[in-house]
């Protein structure tokens, strides 16, 4: 069965000049119809009909045949049915034979898939319908206008999933058998339609198409590797999903072990997709299944061997807070915790590359307080050293000499709260908050913090809120940025600070106003609101 492929291309474009041989993300526009239909092995020939001697000559780069159109042809008011038909003529008396079916590819189209070409053609072989005409869905609750006024194309209201489907020419390509190909008519008796999806359907007419096409052109596959439990915290997973949320318009993929549920649970309530695997094989066969062009590497102390690995199946490896021998060999290491004192070129180091969510860049710090009126109380999503139950005990001590005083603590999703936390003791004015939506809006209200030494500090910093801190572990006190230069008062780990300890620095941090407005004005001259931004262009830069 002889298939021609025809890729019409006319020189007068006026919305958008020269627009089929502009460059559309490092190529031709036409270029990738060209690609689509040589990378369809059922295709026999391919011409392009043209009265542009550019489009010609890219035509000739890509070893393809070409018609040169008439003037007649070329004029604004002829439809592609005579020029498909002439083209076909021409190929058929070129090659001495008639063809069975005709392909129009549009030069426009340069989102579709090659595969869907493909697919729709192999369909369109085994089937007895005589046309297909690529469609896409746009069901919506339409309007129409006649005579008495505006009416209804709907008979009841309903959400767009429940509406019948209602089928819109894509133009991307248009197959019919040849038999029904005439200087009039490309259309046969048994007709139907092939559904593509509305990206791939993006016929570039406007300069807003052409925006829209290169930006889903430059769009990136990325992704996250990271795991949130008891042990490690959840501080991970929350860096991950700030840098996702931020990267709309790429295609982002979570993977995350099984063994840790809630880590699992927070990505899967963020409603992006999720991977789970067992061991690390298992995300070495994802990501080659995957082909992604990004992988951030969210997990504390790689090797060399793993990080090859990576490099071996994505085009470029970014690595998180990475003081192992692979950090060597990634291409990227962000590491806003952690000080490094002879970073390589590959690394990007300190407060600048904290990332803080959305809600922190929106939200006013609270103008300073003479008088401690609120305490936030927070160690992250899993606490594991149980600081939070350390304080609470302590709660009604730290209100003896400030009665007005209000205690909030805010536990995370994966802290497992002790059966002697009541969540609201209100007579007390000590209240607990269990994995709230917006922290920023609590912070906003405290004049004075405590917090372990996680990415927490960058968020109390960027509010100004001043904090004692408590660490979790030995590596925690390595983050260097939680120190009274910043304005924070550090007690260092925290399952060695007494009781009595805890409770003499809340009292003088109470009563001494003046060091309180100077942790906060150091906090306050932090340059972290573009962090995040730092970040995803050294995730994006030469992907």
């Amino acid at each position: 069965m002889d298939i021609l492929a025809v890729i019409p291309a006319r020189a007068g474009s006026k919305g958008i000049p020269r627009k089929n041989v502009r460059l559309m993300h490092g190529k031709p526009l036409i270029a990738y119809a060209l690609q689509n239909a040589k990378s369809c092995k059922m295709i026999t020939d391919i011409v392009v009909t043209t009265d542009d001697a550019e489009v010609m000559a890219i035509a000739k780069i890509y070893g393809v045949e070409v018609i040169v159109r008439s003037p007649k042809l070329a004029e604004d008011h002829v439809t592609l049915d005579p020029v498909i038909h002439d083209a076909v003529l021409q190929m058929e008396q070129k090659r001495g034979h008639a063809y069975d079916i005709v392909v129009t590819l549009q030069a426009t189209s340069p989102l579709l898939k090659s595969q869907t070409l493909c697919q729709a053609l192999e369909e369109f072989r085994k089937d007895n319908k005589d046309t297909y005409i690529s469609v896409t869905n746009q069901a919506h609750l339409s309007w129409g206008k006649g005579k008495d006024g505006f009416f209804p194309h709907y008979k009841e209201r309903v959400n767009r999933q429940q509406l019948p489907p209602d089928y819109v020419e894509a133009g991307a390509f248009h197959i019919t058998k040849r038999e029904f190909l005439t200087a009039n008519n490309r259309i046969g008796d048994q007709i139907s339609v092939y559904e593509i999806n509305g990206t791939e359907a993006i016929d570039i007419d406007t300069i807003q198409d052409w925006v829209a096409c290169e930006q889903e052109l430059r769009k990136k596959r990325i992704v996250f590797r990271a795991d949130g439990h008891r042990a490690l915290g959840m501080g991970h997973i929350y860096h991950c999903l700030t840098l996702a949320y931020r990267l709309t318009g790429h295609d982002i993929m979570f993977v995350t072990n099984k063994k840790y549920p809630e880590g699992y649970e927070k990505l899967k309530g963020s409603f992006l997709p999720v991977h789970v695997i067992e061991k690390e094989e298992d995300f070495y066969r994802f990501l080659k299944a995957f082909q992604p062009d990004i992988v951030v590497n969210d997990c504390l102390n790689t090797t060399k061997e793993h990080i090859w690995a990576l490099k071996s199946l994505a085009k470029k490896v970014v690595t998180i807070e990475d003081l192992g021998e692979g950090a060597l060999y990634a291409d990227a290491v962000i590491n806003a915790l952690y000080p490094v004192n002879c970073p390589n070129p590959n690394h990007y180091v300190g407060a600048e590359y904290a990332c803080l969510r959305d809600e922190f860049l929106i939200q006013t710090p609270k103008p300073f307080s003479e008088q401690v009126n609120y305490v936030l109380v927070m160690f992250g999503g899993t606490d594991p050293l149980d600081l939070t139950k350390k304080v609470y005990q302590l709660s009604k001590e730290l209100r003896l000499e400030n009665p007005g005083m209000e205690i909030h603590f805010i536990t995370g999703s994966g802290y497992h709260l002790d059966e002697n936390i009541v969540a609201t003791q209100e007579e007390e004015q000590i209240y607990v908050h269990r994995d709230v939506s917006n922290v920023a809006e609590y912070m906003a209200q405290a004049d004075l913090a405590f917090t372990s030494q996680g990415r927490t500090v960058f968020e109390l910093a960027a509010m100004g809120v001043p904090a004692i801190v408590l660490a979790q572990n030995e590596r925690e006190q390595m983050h260097d940025f939680a120190q009274m230069e910043h304005g924070f008062l550090n007690l260092g780990l925290g399952s060695l600070v007494s009781e009595d300890t805890i409770l003499s620095t809340f009292q003088w941090l109470v009563h001494t106003p003046q060091i309180r407005k100077e942790m906060q004005e150091l906090m306050l001259k932090n340059n972290l609101a573009k962090g995040t931004d730092r970040v995803i262009d050294v995730i994006l830069r030469n992907a």
